[in-house]
C-alpha cells in the first residue's frame, strides 16, 4: 500500500509505504529525479537490505535512515514500512534548529541502524496509523498536519538513535553539534575539498579540535570521514553509471587519474576498473 500526499504548487512530496514487495530504489537510473529521504523500519525478521552494493543485517523492528542518493533493495521489502519525502517537502538542513538529525541521523557516511525496544514501538504504532488517518483525510490543513508529523517522527528517532549510539547524555552539547555540522560540510563539500584544514577553517576549529571532537563520536579521524565519503561515491559511480575512470577521477576532484586510482586501491585494495568488473558490477 502507498499513501502519498503532493504539494502541487512547492513539489513537496510524502509518501507512506506498507507491504510493498518491490519496494527499492535506483537513484542513478530511475529515481534519479525524486531525491527522497528515506525512513525504513524493519516490522518483520532479520533480513538484509543492500545499500550501494554492499549487504548490511536488518534487525528485526529496527529504523535506518537513508539519503536520496543512496541506492537499496530489501530481502523482504514487504516487511519494510517506510517514509519518503523530499527536500520540497521538509527540508532537513533549512529546519535543523527543530529536528536536529543532519550529520547524525542523515549525513553518515555508514548506515545507522535505531533498535526499537517495546515502547518505542508502540509509539511508531501510534504514530503510524495517525499517518495513515491524516493521509486519506483530504482537507486544507493536510499539509501542514503531515508535516507536524513528520518532524514528530524525526524527533523521536533522533532522540532513540543519540540514546543508542551516544548513551552518555554529557555529550550532547555543542560539540555534537560541530561533529554533526562537519559531516554536513563533508557531504556538501567532498568533491572538491579534501583536506581537514579547508573544514577546520569553515566551522572556525582547529584541527585539532575537529581530531578531539571526533575521538568522541566516531571511531573514524575526520581524514578518513572525508576520504571514506570519497570512496562511497567513486563506488557508487563504478557501480552505477559508465563513466569511465578519468571522468569519475575529474567528478570527485582529483587531476590525475593513475593518482586517483592508487588512491581508490589502498581503500579497497582493488583498482576502479576491477571493483567495476567484480561480481558483475557495473550496470
Amino acid at each position: 500500500m502507498k499513501l502519498a500526499i503532493t504539494d502541487p504548487k512547492t513539489g513537496g512530496d510524502l509518501l507512506l509505504l506498507t507491504d510493498e514487495q518491490d519496494f527499492d530504489r535506483l537513484f542513478y537510473t530511475r529515481d534519479r529525479l525524486k531525491k527522497y529521504f528515506t525512513i525504513a523500519w524493519n516490522c518483520g525478521e532479520k533480513q538484509t537490505v543492500t545499500i550501494d552494493g554492499e549487504e548490511h543485517d536488518f534487525k528485526s523492528h529496527t529504523i535506518m535512515p537513508l539519503m536520496f542518493d543512496q541506492s537499496f533493495y530489501f530481502e523482504r521489502a514487504a516487511d519494510i514500512i517506510a517514509w519518503q519525502f523530499n527536500r520540497e517537502f521538509y527540508c532537513i538542513v533549512d529546519h535543523d534548529a527543530e529536528v536536529s538529525c543532519v550529520g547524525f541521523l542523515f549525513g553518515m557516511a555508514n548506515p545507522l541502524f535505531i533498535h526499537l525496544d517495546e515502547e518505542a514501538q508502540y509509539k511508531m504504532q501510534l504514530l503510524l496509523d495517525i499517518f495513515k488517518e491524516e493521509l486519506r483525510t483530504k482537507d486544507n490543513i493536510q499539509g501542514e498536519m503531515l508535516m507536524v508529523l513528520l518532524k514528530r517522527l524525526i524527533i523521536m528517532i533522533t532522540k532513540w538513535a543519540r540514546s543508542e549510539h551516544i548513551p552518555d547524555p554529557r555529550l550532547h552539547d555543542e560539540r555534537l553539534d560541530l561533529f554533526r555540522k562537519f559531516n554536513l560540510l563533508v557531504e556538501g563539500s567532498f568533491r572538491s575539498e579534501h583536506s581537514v584544514n579547508y573544514y577546520a577553517q569553515c566551522l572556525n576549529k582547529s584541527p585539532k579540535t575537529l581530531a578531539n571532537v571526533f575521538a568522541l563520536y566516531n571511531q573514524q579521524t575526520p581524514l578518513q570521514v572525508i576520504q571514506g565519503r570519497i570512496i562511497i561515491e567513486a563506488k557508487r559511480l563504478l557501480y552505477y553509471t559508465k563513466k569511465s575512470v578519468k571522468q569519475i577521477t575529474y567528478e570527485l576532484g582529483f587531476e590525475d587519474p593513475a593518482y586517483f586510482s592508487n588512491f581508490f586501491r589502498k581503500h579497497t585494495a582493488l583498482s576502479p576498473l576491477e571493483f567495476r568488473n567484480k561480481d558483475g558490477n557495473g550496470k
